[in-house]
């Protein structure tokens, strides 16, 4: 499983996984142990408080996935930085976001063939869960996405 969650970031160890109902939930954390301000780019170690943030990845063996990060929020040790604390973030989600890129690519992809309705439909027992609207404002923000 260390090995699958590696593929999202280099950084993310595995703690645990459970399987309830069609949804797998993986545990991580992150490994760094210090990260560059947003604002000002000095390095922290320094950490504020944890909390859990939760997102959907790609299936797994027709399991919905669910992924469940122990993130950091960090204080920023520059004096002279506006940021007093920052969370850490990584490349594969958005910073607000609940799904990963690479799962936002493969609704956009369905979704390209069928009516919102039906990818929304199709999507839902097979891949993640989601709604005809947020299909709309996926493919509204990505209208420059190519069918390859």
């Amino acid at each position: 499983m260390d090995e699958i969650i590696k593929m999202l970031d280099e950084c993310l160890d595995y703690i645990s996984h459970e399987v309830i109902d069609d949804t797998l939930y993986i545990n991580v954390k992150s490994n760094k142990e210090s990260l560059p301000c947003p604002k000002c780019g000095v390095e922290s170690s320094k950490v504020h408080s944890r909390y859990k943030k939760s997102f959907q990845d790609l299936p797994i063996q027709g399991k919905k996935v669910v992924i469940v990060l122990k993130n950091k929020n960090m204080f920023c040790t520059n004096p002279k930085c506006k940021k007093y604390t920052f969370s850490e973030s990584f490349d594969f989600i958005d910073p607000k976001g609940k799904k990963t890129k690479r799962l936002i690519e493969e609704i956009i992809r369905v979704s390209l063939t069928q009516s919102s309705v039906s990818a929304a439909k199709y999507l839902s027992d097979t891949t993640v869960d989601i709604k005809k609207s947020s299909i709309c404002n996926y493919l509204k923000k990505n209208s420059s996405f190519k069918q390859e």
